[in-house]
């Protein structure tokens, strides 16, 4: 029974629904941010339901408090209602965005108006900005010129009112955002939730004002409003870096992962990507073979665009194109994992599952392992038997993405030799012995 009492509330374990590791790189690191509506969530129809009925919700909390606001004059709960409809109004541009796409692209808007809601989240800020300001001007005032409070009694209910509120929307958010697997929707719950402590701060305002300390609500009222420009400052920065094209790094990082998974891709020579609303679109430039078929080079290419939609459930279009290198090494100078790299290891343990390989990097050749699943806390790390000594190279997490480890400086030549894995993880260790063999006409 208390199992079923947690879960409702949102505090059962934040893993459930997602399914532990292999190919589920989830959005955990996602938070709140008004004006702009997370992919992750806007692509699911249940998603979509979600915001729209948080949007209801808010919106009936902030107009019961409003009305309380008119007749006590509490700033405290002003700011707390400013800071609701923040909330709430988050769900505009989605509702625009979704308005808009089903006109069909023109000549003069080619990409249709996917970027409408861009320009609404800009909107929201803006109203967000200038009702903190008069929020803060208001608290001032207060502090500076005192005036009694009416209905502190309905103040304090408000202020419950407001925990309430977000209270139902944090539960509502984490329980759907639990079905659809989307950790956004599950942050912007636990947001919710932090959201209704502050709507509490309101009523101990009122009770420091029923106490005798009547500056209570006004220094309430200007705390939620710090809050409420930290918020502006966040969401202004969100929603100016998607009008400039800007992407999260972690979205190029994904792009390349994906590339990993589809045989035929010899390197990933350029990406580029962009939202267009709440949909993605990538370009994607690749290298393959020299000696493969345009069959060859079509059937990776459709390979990639299937890789790359299971990877970005946001993506709208793929555009792959097939490019030389920049700067191919001349003869008789480095090497080319194209040519003459050693086999792949296949690495397979309790510790970890992936495929070790010699690759060519634009820093030059490096020992990479990539991995399909692993262990809390892995470290990896790769012994050489060499003639005068072994070689260690440390591998270590590329652009924080702990499914692709790399070494900083490439093995040694020959890339002809017997060596170790060394895996670990939580005081556990495995040592997998690998042997690498140059193709033939390539040994040094």
């Amino acid at each position: 029974m208390m199992d079923k009492v947690r879960e409702w509330f949102g505090f059962g374990p934040m893993s459930q629904g997602f399914g532990g590791h292999g190919h589920d790189h989830g959005e955990g690191g996602h938070g709140h941010t008004h004006g702009v509506i997370d992919p992750t969530i806007a692509t699911t129809t249940r998603g979509i339901w979600a915001i729209k009925w948080s949007f209801v919700v808010l919106a009936i909390t902030a107009a019961l408090q409003l009305v309380v606001v008119i007749l006590s004059g509490s700033v405290a709960l002003l700011a707390d209602t400013i800071h609701n409809v923040g909330d709430a109004v988050t769900a505009i541009p989605l509702w625009v965005a979704f308005v808009l796409v089903r006109r069909q692209p023109s000549k003069t808007f080619t990409y249709g108006l996917g970027r409408v809601e861009d320009l609404a989240g800009i909107l929201i800020v803006l109203i967000i900005l200038f009702s903190a300001i008069v929020a803060g001007y208001e608290a001032i005032d207060r502090l500076i010129n005192p005036r009694p409070i009416a209905f502190l009694g309905w103040v304090a209910i408000a202020g419950l009112i407001g925990f309430i509120g977000n209270e139902v929307v944090a539960v509502f958010r984490i329980r759907v955002g639990r079905e659809i697997n989307s950790a956004a929707l599950i942050a912007d719950g636990y947001h919710a939730r932090t959201d209704g402590f502050t709507s509490l701060a309101v009523v101990l305002g009122a009770l420091g004002v029923w106490l005798g300390f009547p500056l209570a609500d006004p220094i309430i009222g200007l705390l939620i409003t710090l809050a409420i420009f930290a918020i502006v400052w966040q969401s202004s920065k969100a929603v100016l870096t998607r009008m400039l094209d800007g992407v999260e790094p972690g979205i190029v990082d994904e792009i390349r992962h994906a590339a990993e998974h589809v045989p035929g891709i010899e390197r990933v020579q350029s990406v580029q990507a962009r939202w267009i609303g709440h949909r993605l679109h990538a370009d994607v430039a690749i290298g393959v073979l020299d000696t493969a078929t345009a069959k060859e080079v079509l059937s990776v290419t459709e390979a990639l665009k299937e890789e790359l939609s299971a990877h970005l459930p946001a993506l709208a279009e793929a555009n792959v194109r097939l490019e030389n290198p920049a700067n191919p090494p001349a003869p008789g100078m480095g090497s080319s994992h194209a040519h003459h790299a050693p086999a792949p290891f296949k690495v397979e343990c309790d510790l970890a599952a992936g495929t070790l390989e010699i690759v060519d990097t634009p820093g030059g050749e490096r020992m990479r392992l990539t991995i399909d699943r692993h262990a809390d806390d892995l470290t990896a790390m790769v012994i050489i038997d060499r003639p005068k000594g072994p070689e260690t190279l440390r591998l270590e997490p590329v652009a924080d993405d702990h499914h692709r480890l790399e070494s900083t400086v490439a093995p040694a030549e020959p890339h002809e030799f017997e060596a170790r894995l060394i895996l670990a993880a939580t005081n556990r260790e495995q040592v997998l012995p690998f042997k690498m063999v140059e193709p033939e006409g390539h040994h040094h």
